[in-house]
């Protein structure tokens, strides 16, 4: 850069650029991270840093480095503004200029798959779990070469878990879990499985166990017209038979529900009568002896108005009343407007709920 003055001549200073940009960075929940920014040129340069577009504002768990670095000591992976997933930028400036980094993300593993020890012919279970914008895909790797979906012994489900079942001794060694988007493609950590030998007895006879769910179906709520999985994965000897039912007998949808893997359930294209109470029941094979677990499936609706209020004419001083009644899961919360700004109850006008829940409004 030249800047030129009638007194001096040709005045020559360095430009103002980059020696170290941020980049994306994967981190797990409350892991410490440093998103590097460095700048050089003519000093004083001061070094301030952008999230989403927004000045970040320094506090105990997030600051500035003396190298211009962005510090932060415990990432958090909340909803809402306390998340420090985002893009983030650094902005370089002098008294010739300004300039603006290239955008780095931060990515949280909300799971990591962790090492675990099981017994030949048994089951194993690794989760994984990352925060990513567009939604990701998930795939693994064993010892650094990728898995099928699915094969009659492996299973991954669509949240990311992956199942192995009657676990052999070639399946022993490292997993990690690839996240995959349009955006970006992120690794985990690697975790590892170590398979011991099967117990028999001294005459070499299998000994029986009862049947144990070691991951059972969890309650969650679902949309209209999305997917819901209800995972269940059972261990035992002989190895137990998995099946479903409902808590209310209704049968289950045999049109929209299929089975994953050993016994995991989707339900696709969720409706209203989906929602309940679904059991799954691990039974080993010829006895009566069963392990239950269940879920409750909640089928979320949108507000919808069955009763509207309608225009009225009454005279001065006279009692105006207006109805209105909205169905949805969860309940839809009523409020009344007039000409676009709230309306709050005082001594003339009174809000409440009559005649089966349906909200009045008094004037």
């Amino acid at each position: 850069m030249l800047f030129f003055s009638l007194s001096t001549g040709v005045l020559c200073f360095s430009e103002l650029f980059f020696i170290k940009e941020p980049h994306d960075v994967t981190v797990m929940r409350r892991e410490a991270v440093i998103l590097d920014c460095q700048a050089h040129g003519e000093s004083p340069i001061d070094v301030r840093w952008l999230k989403n577009g927004v000045k970040v504002v320094e506090n105990e768990r997030v600051y500035h480095l003396s190298n211009g670095s962005l510090y932060i000591s415990e990432v958090e992976s909340r909803r809402g503004d306390k998340s420090d997933e985002g893009l983030y930028q650094c902005l370089a400036q002098n008294t010739y200029g300004a300039i603006l980094s290239q955008k780095a993300r931060i990515y949280t593993f909300a799971i990591q798959p962790m090492s675990i020890v099981v017994t030949e012919g048994s089951v194993a279970r690794f989760s994984c779990k990352i925060s990513a914008h567009p939604p990701s895909i998930i795939t693994w790797d064993f010892n650094r070469v990728t898995l099928p979906l699915a094969t009659e012994r492996i299973t991954v489900l669509p949240s990311g878990v992956l199942q192995i079942h009657g676990v052999q001794r070639e399946d022993a060694g490292n997993y990690r879990c690839i996240s995959t988007n349009i955006a970006s493609r992120r690794r985990s950590t690697e975790a590892t499985l170590t398979v011991t030998p099967g117990v028999a007895s001294k005459h070499s006879i299998v000994i029986e166990t009862r049947p144990r769910i070691i991951a059972g179906p969890q309650n969650i709520s679902v949309s209209l017209h999305q997917s819901a999985i209800l995972e269940c994965m059972a261990t035992g000897n002989p190895r137990p038979i998995i099946s479903w039912s409902r808590a209310d007998s209704k049968s289950i949808d045999v049109y929209n529900t299929k089975v994953l893997g050993n016994g995991n359930l989707i339900i696709t294209d969720i409706k209203p009568q989906h929602g309940g109470v679904y059991m799954c029941r691990a039974t080993t094979p010829g006895t009566r002896n069963y392990t239950v677990a269940s879920a409750n499936i909640t089928v979320l609706a949108p507000p919808s108005l069955v009763e509207w209020p309608e225009s009225l004419t009454r005279p001065r001083a006279g009692t105006a009343r207006f109805v209105c009644q909205a169905v949805g899961v969860p309940t839809p919360q009523i409020t009344w407007l007039k000409n676009g700004e709230k309306v709050h109850s005082n001594g003339r006008i009174k809000m409440y709920n009559r005649y089966n829940n349906k909200p009045f409004l008094d004037k």
